[in-house]
């Protein structure tokens, strides 16, 4: 058995979409967008070690390494041999290390706000203190005030522009078991995450990463990734920030759309 949790939704004879949620988020995050898929496509929506329900794994499994093999895993008990793979933040990092690692696993990336990874061995070592920090934080018992001071980030600051949307994701963040998110944070942060900027030139299946163009630090990084590869497009959504589906829920479906109707 793999281990995680997951749902899935639409004709398993069909083309397969991989979802993988952020930090913080679970399978479920990607309801609406599988419920405007699931006719064409078989969805499969993991909850990612330490986040839903996928609770109490071994230690080994809230690592990168113990993530990369239980996803194959999940495909090989559903008999799904190459998915699109769909990934938002860290998830999209995963996405992106699972497609370097397993090309034949992979028909194709869609990247949302997803990085690469950190390239100088200070900052990883300043995030993984950083993490660290909010580890402690999330075990200390105030789960609330750690979802306050989260999506007080720079990063998320267009979540503002939309009335009770930050709320909104609080509330459903709430669903999480802190003390397994900190594990999760232990052992997956960014700071753990080793970088894949040199691998970049390798990637073999076609990949798309959109941003908001209100996030103008991944904004940077997807124009970045796309010169160092022929096969990985950017596109960059106005009016966005970092959570593009949430905010811009139609424009994120028609590119997503677009993107698997290439491959």
């Amino acid at each position: 058995m793999i281990g995680l949790s997951y749902a899935v939704s639409g004709d398993p004879h069909r083309p397969a979409i991989l979802f993988l949620h952020g930090f913080l988020g679970s399978g479920a995050d990607w309801a609406d967008t599988i419920s405007a898929l699931d006719e064409r496509f078989y969805c499969v929506a993991p909850d990612l070690p330490g986040h839903g329900s996928s609770l109490g794994l071994p230690p080994e499994n809230y690592t990168i390494e113990g993530a990369t093999r239980a996803l194959p895993g999940l495909l090989d008990e559903l008999d799904v041999e190459r998915p699109a793979i769909v990934g938002y933040s860290m998830g999209g990092w995963l996405a992106l290390y699972l497609a370097l690692r397993h090309p034949e696993r992979c028909a194709g990336l869609f990247l949302e706000s997803a990085s690469p990874g950190l390239e100088d061995a200070a900052e990883r070592q300043a995030r993984r203190d950083a993490d660290e920090e909010r580890a402690r934080l999330l075990e200390s018992g105030d789960f609330g005030t750690f979802l306050a001071d989260w999506y007080r980030q720079p990063l998320f600051a267009a979540l503002e522009r939309h009335e009770g949307l930050a709320e909104r994701l609080i509330e459903a963040r709430r669903r999480n078991d802190p003390g397994e998110l900190a594990r999760s944070l232990r052992g997956m942060g960014t700071g753990d995450q080793p970088s894949l900027w040199g691998e970049l030139g390798g990637l073999k299946v076609p990949t798309l990463a959109i941003t908001g163009a209100l996030d103008e630090k991944y904004a940077g990084i997807a124009h970045y990734m796309a010169a160092l590869n022929p096969r990985l497009r950017t596109v960059i959504v106005p009016g966005a920030g970092h959570n593009v589906r949430v905010e811009k829920p139609g424009a994120y479906l028609r590119l997503l759309k677009d993107f698997l109707d290439s491959l």
